[in-house]
């Protein structure tokens, strides 16, 4: 009589996206510019990326304006992310950005992610599914390829004052995007788990009893 092991249907219903049965970890770090709080010229600051085997996501973890932040792309978001950037980069080529504030933000789609949050000064972790658009905007008369994260609801509830996660715009160049590209590309991400204490669904075997 066959016997599922119950531990690895539990993961298997948790992770129904699972690369691999190990924990978060870091694949690397990509530059980006930001609007600070107060000042009107853009600020370049590192994010640091991590990959999340189970949930198959990846995080990018930086600080803005007093803030902590953890922007998460699923695998359909990574893939809107890397199609946009390629439509990004043909419209450059061919010279066809426009410098056009309000109507290019989301030229090439949108996508939508888990966002989570907290102040510098607090311990407490804000969480929301915000929709992220994709496209570009010029500054100081360059382009650059830009998510913009709308705001969205809070969804942990722990603070009655906190209602809704911030709204904010990452300004990439095109070897920042190009970087940040590589690093959600799927083949990569599924090879960066070779080697480690992994678990892979595919190996999984199910355990039984005569």
């Amino acid at each position: 009589m066959l016997t599922v092991s119950c531990s690895n249907l539990s993961r298997a219903t948790k992770y129904p996206d699972m690369v691999a049965d190990i924990d978060p970890f870091s694949i690397g770090t990509v530059n980006a510019s930001f609007d600070p709080a107060f000042s009107t010229q853009l600020k370049t600051d590192a994010m640091e990326i991590i990959f999340y085997p189970r949930e198959n996501e990846v995080a990018l973890e930086f600080k803005h304006n007093l803030g902590q932040y953890r922007q998460l792309w699923n695998k359909e978001g990574r893939r809107t992310f890397i199609e946009a950037l390629s439509r990004y980069e043909e419209d450059f080529r061919a010279q066809k950005l426009r410098n056009n504030y309000y109507r290019t933000s989301s030229e090439y789609g949108k996508s939508k992610n888990r966002f989570q949050w907290k102040s510098l000064s607090i311990s407490t972790t804000y969480g929301s599914s915000p929709v992220i658009e994709l496209g570009y905007r010029f500054r100081d008369n360059s382009p650059f390829f830009t998510t913009h994260q709308l705001a969205a609801k809070e969804e942990t509830k722990t603070n009655a004052n906190v209602d809704e996660s911030p709204s904010f715009t990452i300004y990439y160049n095109r070897a920042q995007a190009q970087e940040l590209a590589r690093l959600f590309d799927e083949a990569f991400l599924i090879s960066s788990v070779q080697g480690k204490e992994a678990l892979a669904p595919e190996t999984i075997r199910d355990e039984y009893q005569p």
